[in-house]
């Protein structure tokens, strides 16, 4: 049958044995079970067993996950644990269990009437913060009301959503139960992150990791990633902007010091910015915006500048018309790196440029559009844990990027930017 993955002639489960933090989950669990959870904890795999076991004695089941790749994460973990003792069908998204007639059905939730009609004995919700809350209270918490039927919430937080309403509801109803649980327990003592060990941490990450991530990440981020923490206002990226607001303009370079620029070239609606940050003070010392996007207008804006400060790097957007731009600026003889702006790449030059704020490590020009761009500039996690940074609908964020790119030049020489 096509979309069938076939039994094998010897049955075999395979499910993991639980750290230590898992086992904990497990013995308090009650009837409605709400995990936040930092990444890597494997909530993804103890949900896996729990469903699993619960098919094995039979009844139905429902996985369900904001996106169809997500689910088929789930999907790949059953399989993996008994892929030969059951019957895989594909097309429908259905595993079945022929000797207890368990059937475990997985949907994306990213319409919840892709789940209507069934009746479960359990729903599991992987990356819940992500699952719009109508899935729950309209659709899958009504499938359990025949049954009694149990359910898990799993997932790392995005701000405080329905997922944080439920997870907070645990205080108050006895079939309720709620976890906070980091990755690794930590704590920051004089200014270096130590390990504070928690109950319920997965000691098989390295902590080494985890220090390093700190590293690497604004605050907030890394107490909703891998403290799993629940923020108020997580999608604000930027914080201190105001105290960094202390940097005076230059109008020509000081002798001996350093200077890195950055370009954002205007689309359409949009504006070039030129940010220059003297790197041996850590200062924006030079902003330049502006929106005539005549071709001459902008090389000649960027010339003069270069002439006035002589950067010895230049970072300018490739994308777009970005490409021409810099090929030119390569002509003219100005130190050009191409920086082509992806998912990837943005979230990392914007990750040092908050770290930048909160460390105090930058000082800035107190303009008011980028204070204001920076105030509003917004971050937001997809599924798959990617990030997301961008201005607000109908706002632009051309000081930011141009400031992102100087500042990420002045401080790392990491293999993001793409020289022509």
């Amino acid at each position: 049958m096509i979309g069938v993955i076939p039994t094998s002639s010897k049955p075999a489960i395979r499910l993991p044995y639980p750290h230590p933090g898992q086992r904990a989950v497990l013995s308090q669990a009650r009837r409605f079970n709400w995990l936040s959870a930092g990444r890597r904890w494997r909530k993804t795999t103890l949900a896996m067993s729990i469903v699993v076991e619960a098919a094995l004695r039979g009844g139905t089941y429902v996985w369900g996950a904001p996106t169809y790749d997500q689910v088929r994460i789930g999907m790949a973990e059953v399989k993996r644990a008994i892929g030969n003792v059951a019957v895989f069908n594909l097309s429908r998204m259905m595993v079945e269990i022929p000797q207890t007639g368990g059937t475990i059905i997985f949907r994306s939730l990213d319409n919840p009437d892709n789940v209507r009609g069934y009746t479960a004995d359990g729903v599991v919700m992987d990356e819940a913060a992500f699952i719009k809350g109508d899935a729950w209270l309209e659709v899958l918490r009504p499938m359990l009301i025949d049954t009694g039927g149990w359910a898990w919430g799993i997932g790392t937080p995005k701000g405080r959503n329905w997922f944080y309403n439920e997870f907070a509801k645990a205080q108050d109803h006895d079939d309720y139960m709620a976890w906070q649980i980091p990755t690794r327990g930590a704590k920051i003592v004089d200014g270096e992150l130590m390990h504070c060990p928690h109950p319920l941490e997965n000691p098989y990450v390295p902590f080494s990791e985890i220090v390093q991530m700190w590293r690497q990440m604004p605050q907030r981020v890394f107490e909703q990633e891998i403290l799993g923490i629940f923020h108020e206002e997580i999608g604000s990226v930027f914080r201190r902007i105001m105290e960094a607001a202390t940097a005076t303009p230059q109008d020509s370079a000081v002798p001996g010091h350093q200077y890195i620029m950055g370009i954002d070239w205007a689309r359409s609606q949009d504006f070039t910015v030129l940010a220059i940050v003297d790197a041996t003070s850590n200062q924006l010392v030079h902003l330049d915006r502006f929106n005539q996007i005549d071709y001459a207008v902008q090389r000649g804006r960027v010339l003069a500048a270069y002439e006035r400060f002589r950067p010895e790097r230049v970072i300018a957007e490739m994308n777009a018309m970005g490409q021409p731009m810099v090929e030119q600026l390569m002509r003219d003889g100005l130190p050009v790196e191409g920086f082509t702006t992806t998912n990837a790449t943005k979230a990392a030059i914007i990750d040092a440029l908050a770290l930048a704020f909160e460390q105090g490590a930058l000082a800035i020009l107190p303009d008011p559009t980028l204070i204001n761009e920076l105030q509003s500039y917004e971050m937001d996690r997809s599924p798959s844990g990617l990030m997301r940074y961008g201005a607000p609908s109908g706002m632009h964020d051309d000081t930011v990027m141009a400031l992102a790119m100087a500042w990420y030049g002045a401080v790392s020489y990491e293999p993001i930017f793409y020289e022509m």
